[in-house]
Protein backbone atom coordinates (compact mmCIF):
# COMPACT_ATOMS: atom_id res chain seq x y z
CA UNK A 1 0.00 0.00 0.00
CA UNK A 2 1.34 3.42 -0.79
CA UNK A 3 0.82 5.26 2.59
CA UNK A 4 0.86 8.81 0.71
CA UNK A 5 -1.73 8.34 -1.71
CA UNK A 6 -4.31 6.56 0.50
CA UNK A 7 -3.84 9.22 2.71
CA UNK A 8 -3.49 11.69 -0.01
CA UNK A 9 -7.39 10.04 -1.65
CA UNK A 10 -8.76 10.32 1.77
CA UNK A 11 -7.92 14.25 2.52
CA UNK A 12 -9.05 14.90 -1.06
CA UNK A 13 -12.54 12.85 -0.32
CA UNK A 14 -13.42 14.99 2.55
CA UNK A 15 -12.53 18.11 0.66
CA UNK A 16 -14.40 17.04 -2.37
CA UNK A 17 -17.71 16.14 -0.34
CA UNK A 18 -17.18 18.48 1.33
CA UNK A 19 -17.27 16.75 4.86
CA UNK A 20 -15.37 17.27 8.08
CA UNK A 21 -11.85 15.13 8.11
CA UNK A 22 -11.67 12.83 11.21
CA UNK A 23 -8.40 11.68 12.21
CA UNK A 24 -6.56 9.53 9.56
CA UNK A 25 -6.19 6.29 10.64
CA UNK A 26 -2.80 5.09 11.92
CA UNK A 27 -1.57 2.97 9.14
CA UNK A 28 -1.47 6.29 7.02
CA UNK A 29 -1.31 9.49 9.08
CA UNK A 30 1.40 11.54 8.85
CA UNK A 31 4.05 10.47 11.95
CA UNK A 32 5.80 14.30 11.44
CA UNK A 33 5.38 17.39 9.25
CA UNK A 34 8.09 15.78 6.48
CA UNK A 35 5.37 13.28 5.84
CA UNK A 36 2.88 16.02 6.11
CA UNK A 37 4.31 17.84 3.36
CA UNK A 38 4.48 14.85 1.36
CA UNK A 39 1.35 13.99 1.49
CA UNK A 40 -0.01 17.39 0.62
CA UNK A 41 1.97 17.21 -2.74
CA UNK A 42 -0.07 14.00 -3.41
CA UNK A 43 -3.09 15.43 -2.64
CA UNK A 44 -2.57 18.46 -5.01
CA UNK A 45 -2.06 15.80 -7.05
CA UNK A 46 -5.30 14.13 -6.70
CA UNK A 47 -7.55 17.30 -7.14
CA UNK A 48 -5.62 19.28 -9.71
CA UNK A 49 -8.44 19.12 -12.14
CA UNK A 50 -10.54 20.37 -9.40
CA UNK A 51 -8.21 23.71 -8.25
CA UNK A 52 -6.59 24.11 -11.22
CA UNK A 53 -2.66 24.59 -10.97
CA UNK A 54 -0.68 25.92 -7.71
CA UNK A 55 -0.55 29.51 -8.39
CA UNK A 56 1.83 30.17 -5.23
CA UNK A 57 1.52 29.33 -0.96
CA UNK A 58 -0.10 30.91 1.69
CA UNK A 59 2.02 30.56 5.20
CA UNK A 60 0.28 30.26 8.65
CA UNK A 61 1.62 30.43 11.72
CA UNK A 62 3.54 33.30 11.14
CA UNK A 63 2.65 36.09 13.85
CA UNK A 64 2.48 35.27 18.06
CA UNK A 65 -1.60 35.86 17.57
CA UNK A 66 -2.25 32.99 15.55
CA UNK A 67 0.68 30.76 16.96
CA UNK A 68 -1.32 30.80 20.25
CA UNK A 69 -4.21 30.06 18.95
CA UNK A 70 -3.45 27.23 17.00
CA UNK A 71 -0.83 26.10 19.80
CA UNK A 72 2.06 25.98 16.64
CA UNK A 73 4.97 27.70 17.23
CA UNK A 74 6.63 27.52 13.96
CA UNK A 75 5.13 28.82 10.31
CA UNK A 76 3.60 26.21 8.02
CA UNK A 77 2.84 26.23 4.40
CA UNK A 78 0.02 25.28 2.01
CA UNK A 79 -0.97 25.79 -1.79
CA UNK A 80 -2.71 28.56 -3.66
CA UNK A 81 -4.68 27.36 -6.87
CA UNK A 82 -5.80 29.23 -9.66
CA UNK A 83 -9.55 28.18 -8.85
CA UNK A 84 -9.35 29.63 -5.87
CA UNK A 85 -8.33 33.01 -6.51
CA UNK A 86 -10.59 35.82 -6.04
CA UNK A 87 -10.98 39.43 -6.88
CA UNK A 88 -11.85 42.00 -4.09
CA UNK A 89 -15.91 42.51 -4.55
CA UNK A 90 -16.76 38.73 -4.75
CA UNK A 91 -19.42 37.48 -3.40
CA UNK A 92 -19.06 33.50 -2.44
CA UNK A 93 -21.43 31.26 -1.66
CA UNK A 94 -21.41 30.69 2.45
CA UNK A 95 -22.82 27.10 2.14
CA UNK A 96 -19.75 25.70 0.24
CA UNK A 97 -17.72 25.83 3.27
CA UNK A 98 -17.75 23.75 6.17
CA UNK A 99 -16.37 26.44 9.14
CA UNK A 100 -15.27 29.07 6.46
CA UNK A 101 -13.40 32.06 8.44
CA UNK A 102 -11.00 34.54 7.19
CA UNK A 103 -7.64 36.54 8.05
CA UNK A 104 -6.04 39.72 6.99
CA UNK A 105 -3.07 39.48 5.03
CA UNK A 106 -0.25 40.77 3.24
CA UNK A 107 0.28 39.06 -0.07
CA UNK A 108 3.58 39.07 -2.62
CA UNK A 109 3.63 38.62 -5.94
CA UNK A 110 7.23 37.41 -7.06
CA UNK A 111 8.67 39.04 -10.10
CA UNK A 112 11.47 36.64 -10.43
CA UNK A 113 12.48 33.25 -9.45
CA UNK A 114 13.71 32.86 -5.55
CA UNK A 115 16.08 29.52 -6.10
CA UNK A 116 19.13 28.70 -4.04
CA UNK A 117 22.09 30.55 -4.37
CA UNK A 118 24.10 28.44 -1.64
CA UNK A 119 23.70 31.56 0.76
CA UNK A 120 20.69 31.36 3.19
CA UNK A 121 17.90 33.29 2.13
CA UNK A 122 17.07 36.51 4.16
CA UNK A 123 14.60 39.21 4.46
CA UNK A 124 16.83 41.59 2.75
CA UNK A 125 17.63 39.09 0.04
CA UNK A 126 14.65 38.31 -0.79
CA UNK A 127 12.66 42.07 -0.60
CA UNK A 128 14.18 42.64 -4.46
CA UNK A 129 12.08 39.41 -5.56
CA UNK A 130 9.05 40.86 -4.76
CA UNK A 131 6.92 42.37 -7.81
CA UNK A 132 3.83 43.64 -6.01
CA UNK A 133 1.59 43.68 -3.05
CA UNK A 134 -1.58 43.07 -2.28
CA UNK A 135 -4.45 43.39 0.73
CA UNK A 136 -5.45 39.96 0.81
CA UNK A 137 -8.01 38.00 2.72
CA UNK A 138 -6.90 34.59 3.42
CA UNK A 139 -10.15 32.40 3.21
CA UNK A 140 -9.48 29.30 5.57
CA UNK A 141 -11.59 26.15 6.24
CA UNK A 142 -12.19 24.65 9.59
CA UNK A 143 -13.08 20.92 7.84
CA UNK A 144 -11.89 18.75 10.67
CA UNK A 145 -13.94 16.99 13.29
CA UNK A 146 -11.55 18.59 15.73
CA UNK A 147 -8.54 20.61 14.24
CA UNK A 148 -6.74 20.97 18.18
CA UNK A 149 -6.29 17.14 18.60
CA UNK A 150 -6.00 15.89 14.43
CA UNK A 151 -2.50 16.80 14.86
CA UNK A 152 0.12 19.69 12.41
CA UNK A 153 1.07 16.87 10.68
CA UNK A 154 -2.34 16.33 9.08
CA UNK A 155 -2.94 20.13 9.18
CA UNK A 156 -0.22 20.06 7.20
CA UNK A 157 -1.29 17.62 4.76
CA UNK A 158 -4.78 19.07 4.26
CA UNK A 159 -2.70 22.56 3.31
CA UNK A 160 -3.23 23.90 6.65
CA UNK A 161 -6.84 25.20 6.55
CA UNK A 162 -6.74 26.67 3.04
CA UNK A 163 -9.66 27.52 0.65
CA UNK A 164 -8.60 30.57 -1.25
CA UNK A 165 -8.07 34.17 -0.97
CA UNK A 166 -9.47 37.64 -2.42
CA UNK A 167 -6.63 39.77 -3.65
CA UNK A 168 -7.09 43.68 -4.07
CA UNK A 169 -5.37 45.69 -6.39
CA UNK A 170 -1.70 45.25 -6.78
CA UNK A 171 0.71 48.10 -5.39
CA UNK A 172 3.68 48.13 -7.28
CA UNK A 173 6.56 47.19 -4.87
CA UNK A 174 8.67 50.59 -5.37
CA UNK A 175 4.83 52.08 -4.49
CA UNK A 176 4.37 50.30 -1.64
CA UNK A 177 5.04 51.20 2.09
CA UNK A 178 7.67 50.00 4.31
CA UNK A 179 5.34 46.32 5.09
CA UNK A 180 6.78 46.58 8.65
CA UNK A 181 4.59 49.71 9.61
CA UNK A 182 1.54 48.54 7.38
CA UNK A 183 -1.34 48.37 9.76
CA UNK A 184 -4.29 46.21 8.85
CA UNK A 185 -7.99 46.28 10.28
CA UNK A 186 -10.53 43.42 10.12
CA UNK A 187 -13.74 44.37 9.65
CA UNK A 188 -17.12 42.23 10.05
CA UNK A 189 -20.16 43.86 8.53
CA UNK A 190 -18.59 47.62 9.14
CA UNK A 191 -17.56 46.82 12.64
CA UNK A 192 -14.05 46.44 13.64
CA UNK A 193 -12.99 42.68 15.15
CA UNK A 194 -9.21 42.53 15.16
CA UNK A 195 -5.95 44.80 13.60
CA UNK A 196 -2.43 44.24 13.66
CA UNK A 197 0.98 44.84 11.90
CA UNK A 198 3.07 43.76 9.45
CA UNK A 199 5.82 43.50 11.73
CA UNK A 200 3.72 40.56 13.72
CA UNK A 201 4.22 38.91 10.98
CA UNK A 202 7.70 37.00 11.68
CA UNK A 203 9.44 40.29 12.74
CA UNK A 204 8.76 41.46 8.68
CA UNK A 205 6.58 39.59 5.91
CA UNK A 206 9.96 39.23 4.10
CA UNK A 207 10.95 36.99 6.79
CA UNK A 208 7.82 34.76 5.74
CA UNK A 209 8.74 35.17 2.38
CA UNK A 210 12.10 33.85 3.52
CA UNK A 211 11.21 31.09 5.31
CA UNK A 212 8.73 29.74 2.94
CA UNK A 213 11.79 30.53 0.24
CA UNK A 214 14.64 28.11 2.39
CA UNK A 215 11.34 25.43 3.27
CA UNK A 216 10.70 24.99 -0.39
CA UNK A 217 14.62 24.66 -1.21
CA UNK A 218 14.90 21.74 1.63
CA UNK A 219 12.14 19.79 -0.43
CA UNK A 220 13.59 20.91 -3.90
CA UNK A 221 11.28 23.56 -4.95
CA UNK A 222 11.42 26.57 -5.59
CA UNK A 223 9.46 29.70 -5.60
CA UNK A 224 8.48 30.92 -9.48
CA UNK A 225 8.24 34.58 -10.86
CA UNK A 226 4.41 35.30 -11.02
CA UNK A 227 3.77 33.45 -8.06
CA UNK A 228 1.27 34.71 -5.01
CA UNK A 229 2.53 34.20 -1.41
CA UNK A 230 0.25 35.43 1.51
CA UNK A 231 2.89 35.92 4.29
CA UNK A 232 0.27 35.35 7.78
CA UNK A 233 -2.32 36.59 9.15
CA UNK A 234 -1.96 40.03 11.47
CA UNK A 235 -5.11 39.33 12.62
CA UNK A 236 -6.67 35.85 14.27
CA UNK A 237 -8.99 33.74 12.14
CA UNK A 238 -12.51 35.54 12.13
CA UNK A 239 -15.14 32.59 11.54
CA UNK A 240 -18.04 33.92 9.54
CA UNK A 241 -21.81 33.46 9.71
CA UNK A 242 -23.83 33.61 6.10
CA UNK A 243 -24.31 36.98 5.06
CA UNK A 244 -21.34 38.51 6.39
CA UNK A 245 -19.33 41.62 4.43
CA UNK A 246 -15.55 41.45 4.91
CA UNK A 247 -13.43 43.96 4.32
CA UNK A 248 -9.79 44.54 5.54
CA UNK A 249 -7.99 47.71 5.50
CA UNK A 250 -4.22 47.34 5.26
CA UNK A 251 -2.67 51.09 5.42
CA UNK A 252 -0.75 52.53 2.43
CA UNK A 253 -1.82 48.94 0.38
CA UNK A 254 -5.78 49.50 0.34
CA UNK A 255 -8.94 47.10 0.89
CA UNK A 256 -9.76 44.14 -0.39
CA UNK A 257 -13.36 42.54 0.34
CA UNK A 258 -15.96 39.81 -0.46
CA UNK A 259 -19.26 38.51 1.16
CA UNK A 260 -20.50 35.26 1.69
CA UNK A 261 -23.79 35.25 1.30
Amino acid sequence: MDKTLEAAKVIAAARRNPAPLHPLDSAIAPRDEREGYRIQDAVHAVLASETGPLVGYKIGCTSAVMQRYLGISHPCGGGVFSKGVHASGISLRHGDYIRVGVECEIAVRLARDLAPTGDAFTAESVADAIDAVHPAIEIVDDRYADWRTIGAPTLVADDFFASGCVLGAAVPRAAAPNLLEVTGIALINDVEVGRGSGADVLGHPHAALAWLAAHLAAQRKILRAGQIVLTGSLVQTVWLNAGDRVAMQLSGLGTVAAEFV
